[in-house]
């Protein structure tokens, strides 16, 4: 006769086989890298949906204004270019001069903040920044990395709980697996392989949308100064910025190739 116990680990663990089984092996978008994780998309985009309305309760959103159409104009022109056709795109500007940052939740959920319109300073900068954020989205860099987390709790809460929907634990999973904000817990930051990825794939769809993929490097540059000593939040884990700059200068052939099929 089983336990208790016993019996709540083999539910968790039925709950892992078949996440594998749902969730399977991907290919990531412009890289063709295989990617493998546990969180089906329509739970990753439900937590993320539930995450982003608790990171916009808590801060003030601009909802006018040019940075504010700028920001819809870039966001909007670089979804309709991803690899992602079936999320439901939202673009939200948050009021915060100190936080030199921006997200994309799983789903297409992105969010930006004024405290990093100064270093974009256009929109082709703007387009850097949205289309890097947009790309770990579309990677689904973040349930990569829930996957991770989610190996060391099975035993304890269980996938039930933690995908069970709009609960504090899937929210605040998600929300540290896409690196926003330390308060809500253990930041998850993303590895320098899948924020290099972000880099590549976020170039290729600026260049398909429109915008001049040479910010790139120039925007990365300013980003790096404006950290001085210490990185900027948005830089943490990232590749030094020589190797940054250098591997968009490798890829840029191919971003000048998108762009001229894309007919710009």
């Amino acid at each position: 006769m089983h336990s208790s116990g016993s019996l709540r680990s083999h539910r968790s663990w039925g709950w892992v086989l078949l996440a594998f089984t749902i969730a399977g092996c991907a290919t990531v978008p412009v890289t063709g890298r295989k990617s493998f994780n546990l969180i089906p998309d329509n739970q990753a985009n439900a937590m993320g949906a539930d995450a982003y309305r608790q990171v916009l309760s808590e801060s003030k959103v601009v909802t006018s204004g040019p940075e504010y159409r700028m920001m819809m104009d870039v966001g909007r022109r670089i979804a309709a270019v991803a690899d992602q056709p079936d999320y439901q795109w939202e673009f939200s500007l948050i009021d915060d001069p100190n936080t030199v940052n921006a997200f994309c939740l799983p789903g297409g959920k992105v969010a930006v903040y004024t405290g990093i319109m100064p270093v974009a300073q256009n929109e082709d900068g703007l387009a850097v920044v949205m289309g890097h954020e947009i790309a770990h989205a579309v990677a689904r860099h973040g349930s990569e990395r829930m996957t991770d987390q989610l190996a060391l709790q099975v035993a304890g809460a269980g996938l039930e709980s933690l995908l069970g929907g709009a609960s504090e634990g899937s929210r605040s999973l998600v929300l540290a697996a896409y690196g926003v904000g330390a308060q809500v817990g253990v930041l998850l930051p993303f590895g320098r392989s899948q924020e290099s990825e972000a880099d590549h794939i976020g170039l290729i769809y600026m260049a398909r949308a429109g915008f001049d993929p040479h910010e790139a490097p120039r925007f990365w540059e300013r980003m790096t100064a404006q950290g001085g000593g210490r990185p900027p939040e948005f830089l943490s884990t990232h590749p030094s910025p020589e190797n940054r700059v250098k591997q968009l200068q490798d890829w840029m052939p191919e971003a000048e190739r998108e762009a001229r099929a894309a007919g710009h």
